[in-house]
């Protein structure tokens, strides 16, 4: 199914697509410098403004039609810049999690293979799915979980709480909904399929060792959005 979102094809050049998505992304940061620097010194809430802020971009891939090419150069940059920023000091303030995490290579890998993948497929839309169910679900799960997560459990010896693994999955269904809605309109499928992979996403962000959820949260949802999609009759 081809996405019923028109491109915004009045914005064609090439040039002037960079520069919005490269001006969003600069704003996400700079509101995270202020926050760090005038309002709030917890590095969680840093980490999660930027974590959330900067995967909206997808959306601008996909309404602004970016070329594939475009966001793989962008992930294998920003990849190759979170792998040494474990090395050097370059982003000390997105990296500090109090744990040993790979989480912020994770996205950037991530974003890559989801737009290599959907885009050659024509079906960007899954692509979006999978980056905003991480964005949203696992950022929002992090903090409410750190904030008001009283019920403890482990998953391999990583600590989460029922509170977060349920705004998990509430937020997961709440992105997958609205991305399918927007796509395909308001059918019995469109609920069904946001369900399963609002629950799936949940299990697959309780193993989040080493930050490995920012891998498998946003493919495995995006996958498995595509799968069940292709196999139940639109009707």
């Amino acid at each position: 199914m081809v996405s019923k979102f028109p491109a915004l094809d009045s914005i064609s050049p090439l040039w002037l697509q960079i520069a919005i998505v490269a001006v969003w992304v600069l704003f996400i940061l700079a509101i995270a410098w202020g926050v760090n620097r005038f309002a709030h010194k917890d590095p969680e809430i840093v980490r999660k403004i930027v974590h959330i802020g900067t995967g909206n971009v997808i959306m601008l891939a996909w309404w602004l039609n970016i070329p594939a090419s475009i966001g793989i150069t962008a992930s294998i940059l920003a990849s190759a810049v979170t792998l040494l920023s474990y090395r050097f000091p370059i982003l000390p303030g997105i990296n500090s999690v109090g744990r040993q995490s790979f989480g912020t290579f994770f996205y950037s890998v991530s974003f890559g293979i989801l737009v290599a993948s959907f885009w050659y497929l024509q079906q960007p839309q899954y692509a979006a799915l999978g980056i905003l169910v991480m964005t949203w679900g696992d950022g929002l799960a992090a903090l409410i979980g750190q904030r008001f997560g009283k019920h403890k459990y482990k998953v391999l010896g990583s600590q989460k709480s029922w509170e977060g693994s349920l705004t998990m999955t509430l937020v997961s269904y709440l992105v997958s909904s609205l991305v399918l809605l927007g796509v395909q309109g308001n059918i019995w499928q469109t609920w069904v399929v946001a369900l399963v992979v609002a629950v799936v996403a949940t299990a697959l962000e309780a193993f989040s060792f080493l930050g490995i959820d920012n891998l498998t949260v946003p493919l495995g949802s995006a996958a498995l959005a595509f799968f069940l999609i292709e196999q139940l009759p639109l009707h």
